[in-house]
């Protein structure tokens, strides 16, 4: 493990930028900086999501735990241009995973809305961050070279929470809350 920090602040950002892992600086608005950003508040979203399932829960925390890892490296990824560290694997890991916590679950027949329960609801927030992290990775991926497999493992992630969060909602033994077009015309 290399050093660890002793001292929190360095005072080094408080002009704007911030320092990558390759010893570059860069600003802190930055795309690159946006994408670690967004992948450290989907990870603190995760872990959320984790803290509020119950304890018998215990092989979907195990998956979501192994999501936070891969999440913190995919963040090194864009802390060190050029790196690659989330790979073909890491997306056939989560595509299996998927397709087993899917194979029981109902098809779907309507939209559905977060909610259900509170653990179904965090995992639904956390498919919102994920998609946004997406959505800033590809923006990335249009001004500099990023790891392709980045891309699709956060496409596969958000898809991964929108089954985890169908699987909550009927574990906690409440209805998935389906999308009603009569709810949204103005009531007269």
């Amino acid at each position: 493990m290399g050093n660890r920090l002793s001292k929190i602040y360095t005072r080094t950002g408080d002009d704007g930028t911030t320092g990558l892992a390759d010893g570059n600086r860069i600003a802190k608005n930055s795309l690159r900086v946006e994408a670690m950003g967004t992948m450290d508040e989907l990870n603190a979203q995760m872990g959320i999501l984790i803290e509020s399932l119950g304890s018998e829960e215990t092989e979907l925390k195990e998956v979501l735990q192994r999501v936070q890892h891969h999440l913190f490296d995919l963040g090194g990824e864009f802390a060190i241009p050029g790196s690659r560290v989330v790979a073909d694997s890491h997306i056939d890991w989560l595509e299996s995973t998927l397709d087993h916590w899917n194979q029981d679950l109902p098809p779907l027949k309507n939209f559905i809305l977060p909610g259900g329960s509170m653990p179904a609801a965090q995992c639904h927030m956390a498919r919102a961050v994920c998609r946004r992290a997406e959505r800033i990775t590809v923006a990335l991926g249009h001004e500099e070279s990023i790891n392709p497999d980045a891309r699709q493992y956060l496409n596969r992630l958000s898809d991964f929470l929108f089954v985890a969060s169908r699987v909550l909602a009927r574990r906690e033994g409440a209805a998935e809350v389906l999308w009603d077009q009569q709810m949204s015309k103005p009531t007269p």
